[in-house]
């Protein structure tokens, strides 16, 4: 680690937040300024790949400047007056929680501009594609960095129109209705949201997060915890998604471009189950335990569905989707994050923040597989990809067969593999959750889950062996491999998949250390 003064720190983050909205308004210029390509078109998509580079490396280095041996600390804080007669603040700050999330953000970001630059969907003009993307960006980053409820709230609707347009404009067959389902569900599951906030706010006397969350709800009643943690929880579980709130995911994920896919599973999905952590654990402990068990059977229950639905979809002849089928596995994998999170022990919560940012890498490569399937097939039909590959794209196309195969062991929880220890220590809470929760109630969803992990290396390896392995007709074309842009953008994922398997404490050294003093009575 390099020590960096707090005031750059203070910069650094500042300019993660804000840096992507400035290359938006940049990018709608008639041209952006200091690039060229040879159209307009290409300049727009490079200056795309410039700004989210840009962000990418300040987060790297707000990472390597970081306090690792305080991840429990805020750090990079920024805190100024914004409407003094709500008392709410300008309040930016990162820890342990939130640091992993910020770069995932600004790497996947990244690499979709990078992919695009290449493969740029099609639709209407790059410009407005470059800006909503960058929109998208800032909005998800600052919903991580910001430590204000109301701000919270802000930049968590900041998303949704950006999302909305780019399955709207850009995505494929059904992209209009699917955009819609998506965003009726996420305003209203957020509109309660913001009267939870709300109420927390005018009850506390503050929307300061780190006051709140150091106060542990000392300060809010029984009931006013219980009304909050519905209504802000409600909210956040349609954006989780959490079953049965989740049935606007399949469709998105079906209709949205490869790089809208890759976004949604990789980083929108993580706002929701950040928020259960970074606001309802921290700031209404008692309301929390007495929803903590609903949550959590609603978690098994997603997590058995979700496999079910994979099931169904994996059967010959069953006409699955694979996008829908991978959409319908991040409902069980984000059920292992919320059971997690429900257990309220230091345990299941790491596991829970360790599965989101596995799930982040593993899904969004698989995303980028089937996005590069379709590209060479023109479906993702699986029956229609049998017939055209034989069942045989290890032959055909053995680095892409390869790249599939790694990526549907890894999402199974594969050991060594970052898929396995968020779902393992997800499960080891549930074995022991916190005081005052059922321990019987949470035996019986341990193994409903562990179940679950059963069912989901089911699906995966029939996906595997109907898509990749079969004998290669002599006379059946090659299909193109892995050319050098798609290897430049999912080689990463791939590595870090490998490297928060095999040494986990890179990424629970900083988690743990945040979680034991939130769940302790909140962060300093």
């Amino acid at each position: 680690m390099i020590d960096i003064n707090e005031s750059v720190m203070q910069f650094l983050l500042a300019f993660v937040v804000v840096g992507p909205l400035l290359g938006a308004a940049a990018a709608l210029l008639p041209a952006p300024p200091g690039l060229k390509g040879k159209s307009p078109e290409q300049a727009v998509l490079r200056h795309g790949v410039t700004v989210t580079g840009a962000v990418l490396i300040a987060a790297i280095v707000l990472a390597l400047g970081f306090d690792h041996d305080q991840p429990s600390k805020m750090q990079a804080s920024t805190d100024i007056s914004w409407i003094p007669a709500l008392d709410v603040r300008i309040h930016l700050g990162i820890d342990g929680i939130s640091l992993p999330l910020v770069v995932l953000t600004a790497l996947l970001t990244f690499l979709c501009a990078l992919y695009s630059y290449f493969k740029m969907p099609s639709g209407p003009t790059p410009k407005a594609f470059v800006a909503l993307l960058l929109v998208l960006e800032s909005g998800t980053l600052a919903t991580f960095a910001v430590l204000d409820l109301l701000l919270f709230f802000l930049a968590f609707e900041m998303v949704l129109i950006p999302m909305y347009f780019l399955i709207a404009r850009w995505g494929g067959e059904g992209r209009a209705a699917a955009a819609w389902k998506f965003i009726l569900y996420t305003l209203l599951g957020s509109v309660v949201m913001l009267l939870g906030l709300l109420l927390i706010g005018i009850k506390a006397g503050t929307f300061d997060m780190v006051a709140l969350a150091t106060d542990n709800g000392r300060s809010l009643t029984a009931s006013v915890q219980v009304i909050a943690v519905l209504a802000i929880g409600l909210g956040l579980a349609v954006k989780t998604p959490m079953w049965p709130l989740h049935s606007w995911l399949p469709d998105a994920h079906t209709a949205a471009p490869t790089v809208g896919s890759v976004l949604l599973a990789g980083v929108l999905l993580k706002m929701g189950t950040y928020g259960f952590v970074r606001i309802l654990l921290p700031i209404t402990p008692d309301g929390f335990a007495d929803f903590a068990p609903y949550l959590a059977a609603f978690a098994v229950v997603g997590i058995i569905y979700g496999s079910l639905a994979c099931l169904a979809l994996a059967k010959r002849g069953a006409k699955g989707d694979l996008k829908r089928l991978i959409a319908y596995s991040s409902v069980g994998h984000m059920g292992f994050v919320l059971l997690g999170i429900a257990t309220m022990t230091p345990t299941g919560v790491n596991g829970a923040l360790f599965a989101n940012i596995a799930h982040g890498l593993i899904t969004g490569l698989l995303f980028f597989l089937v996005g590069a399937l379709k590209d060479r097939t023109g479906t993702t039909d699986l029956d229609a990809l049998a017939e055209q590959t034989g069942a045989a794209l290890y032959g055909k196309a053995p680095r892409l067969g390869g790249l599939l195969a790694f990526a549907a062991v890894a999402s199974l929880g594969l050991p060594g593999l970052a898929g396995f220890w968020g779902e393992m220590l997800a499960l080891f809470g549930a074995f022991e959750p916190a005081a005052g929760l059922s321990r019987p109630a949470f035996l019986t969803f341990m193994t409903i889950g562990a179940f679950g992990t059963l069912l989901t290396a089911a699906y995966l390896l029939v996906v595997v062996r109907r898509v990749c392995m079969g004998a290669v007709p002599q006379e059946a074309p090659r299909l193109t491999d892995v050319q050098s842009y798609e290897f430049a953008a999912w080689t990463p994922l791939v590595a870090l998949t490998v490297v928060a398997g095999l040494w986990p404490k890179t990424l629970l050294g900083l988690t743990d250390p945040a979680v034991q003093q939130l769940l302790a009575g909140g962060t300093r």
